[in-house]
Order: C-alpha cells, then sequence, then structure tokens
C-alpha cells in the first residue's frame, strides 16, 4: 500500500518520512491553508535534496504559471490538483510531472462517481477523494466520507483515499477493497500542530498497516 503525508512544512520531517519509507509528501501552495509551506523549505534545498520520497505540490485553484515555476524551482514529482481545475489544465500539467486530480466527495447516496471523474480520465494520472469542504482546503478537516460510495464506482484509476484518517482506522483501511485503490493520504490526524508531523504516531500506524 502507497502512502501520502501531506501538509509537510520543514525539511527535516521530510528527510525522516523518506527514513520511513513514506511513498508521497504533500506541500501545500495554498496560501490559505495553515499547512501552506510559503518560504519554510528553501526552493534550493528541495530541489537539490536526494530523497526517494515523491514530492507533491498541492495547488487550490492555481494559475497554470504558479505551478510550472513551483515545479521547476522546488523541483517536484507531481503536482495535487485541489480545486475546481479543468481537464484541460490537468492535460497541460500533466507533460510536466505526474498529476493527482483531487474530488471532494460529501456523503450524497446518490452522486456518481464515474461521471464525476470521466471528463478527468486521459488527462490525469491518479484520483484523489476527500471530504467536502469549504474554500478547498485540502485535507485537515478530519473528517471522513462515506467510503462505501467508492465500491460502487468502477473508477478504472489508481486512486488515493484521503480525509480524516487517523491511526485508529488501519483495520477499516485494511478491510477496504476497490482494484483501483492504489494509496491512502494522511494528515491532521498525525500532527502535533498544523504542517507539524507526530512521527511516533506515523510509525505506530505504518506498524498497524503491516499487522
Amino acid at each position: 500500500m502507497n502512502i501520502k503525508v501531506c501538509g509537510i512544512a520543514s525539511l527535516k520531517q521530510l528527510k525522516q518520512l523518506d527514513g520511513l519509507n513514506i511513498d508521497y509528501a504533500g506541500l501545500i501552495f495554498y496560501k490559505d491553508s495553515p499547512r501552506y509551506m510559503g518560504e519554510k523549505i528553501s526552493k534550493e534545498e528541495l530541489k537539490n535534496a536526494d530523497f526517494d520520497i515523491k514530492k507533491v505540490g498541492v495547488f487550490v485553484n492555481p494559475e497554470m504559471i504558479d505551478v510550472l515555476d513551483a515545479i521547476d524551482e522546488y523541483g517536484l514529482d507531481a503536482v495535487q490538483l485541489h480545486g475546481d481545475e479543468s481537464p484541460e489544465m490537468c492535460e497541460d500539467i500533466c507533460s510536466e510531472v505526474e498529476v493527482i486530480k483531487a474530488f471532494r466527495i460529501g456523503n450524497d447516496k446518490d452522486i456518481n462517481i464515474d461521471k464525476l471523474v470521466e471528463p478527468y480520465d486521459a488527462v490525469c494520472d491518479y484520483y484523489l477523494f476527500d471530504t467536502a469542504v469549504k474554500n478547498g482546503e485540502p485535507g485537515g478537516t478530519g473528517q471522513q466520507f462515506d467510503w462505501s460510495l467508492l465500491g460502487k464506482s468502477r473508477i478504472e484509476k489508481p486512486f488515493f483515499l484521503s480525509g480524516g484518517i487517523s491511526l485508529e482506522d488501519a483495520a477499516k483501511i485494511k478491510a477496504f477493497k476497490h482494484s483501483d485503490f492504489y494509496a491512502i493520504d494522511i494528515n491532521s490526524k498525525f500532527e502535533k500542530e498544523p504542517g507539524v508531523k507526530d512521527m511516533a504516531l506515523i510509525l505506530q500506524f505504518l506498524q498497524a498497516l503491516k499487522k
């Protein structure tokens, strides 16, 4: 199972996650987020860091030039688009790096997820399903949507499961079945404060998933 830890705001913690063999680290470029990385990690340090972990820039309704500049200046391996970005924007960015298109899912039992993702099927590498929240805040709400809604959908693209996942959800994650389930995305439930992860808790979570 692949694991993404989102909301990283220090090079030290990025290095620690790399040491734990975490697959993806989310770096939030959305200025209204309490986990906005800003200048907390320098462009040079991040671009030149020799890590195996994939560096994912998280954006909400960005300008294309800002995304392209961040890819180049920070050496991003992937981009997560967490707003209402068009398929055309996804396609353009996909020519540069891997693209994770996020969708905010409520608990509407009648939602047609296959129809929701269809316009993006050919223009991104992964989907991410997260809790429906206001103002596009990427993660950190501590809430979950009804995962069974995904079980009713074909999806047919590798997807990340996100939204309020905690240590107590390890058994639930192991029991969740879908042919395209690719990774989990954790954030606020593994923090000491916004942007500061509890590495001991993350390690406990990794161990719980292996049991």
